[in-house]
């Protein structure tokens, strides 16, 4: 393997320096999608297991294999509050470049009662106008979100955010 220059700014890819292989590893970006979930008027953040205490944001979670983005929606919302999705409508799509992904947003109206998964610990409801956006991925779509309903935002970062993203990197 030898590293091939990167392109427009790009990092370099791998690529096999037999001839006849033609294999290049790519650092694609893995596609995820989030929920603004709508319940009953308010709006649900919630808190994974993982993060420190205070920071709460949107529903997450991975695509699988030929799963419409939709469908990943409502099935991460089931799985991590319980709820039901009735409606969703896209708000945007943005880079989270920290984990290397692409985050497919959505507006999702749910009904039912909320019930934790495993992989949060807790959640806070807002009022729309109580939302504050963070200055990265998710957030930038409750920005936009926000944006088309005429809501003001000012955006704030989680308390300590820049130290504990720093400490989340994995070693090169």
């Amino acid at each position: 393997m030898t590293d091939r220059e990167g392109r427009d700014g790009r990092p370099p890819r791998r690529v096999c320096s037999d001839a006849g292989c033609r294999f290049v590893q790519r650092r694609n970006p893995t596609p995820a999608v989030a929920a603004l979930v709508e319940h009953e008027g308010d709006i649900v953040l919630a808190r994974n297991t993982g993060w420190p205490d205070g920071w709460f944001a949107l529903i997450t979670g991975y695509l699988e294999a030929g799963e419409d983005p939709k469908a990943a929606v409502a099935r991460e919302v089931k799985e991590e509050l319980d709820l039901d999705v009735e409606s969703m409508s896209p708000i945007g799509n943005y880079i989270f470049e920290r984990k290397n992904e692409v985050m497919l947003c959505y507006h999702a109206i749910a009904s039912g009662r909320v019930t934790l998964g495993t992989e949060l610990t807790e959640y806070r409801r807002y009022k729309p106008h109580e939302l504050t956006p963070w200055p990265r991925a998710t957030g930038l779509a409750v920005a936009d979100w926000m944006t088309a309903r005429g809501l003001p935002f000012e955006f704030r970062d989680f308390p300590g955010a820049a130290a504990w993203l720093a400490s989340q990197r994995p070693n090169p």
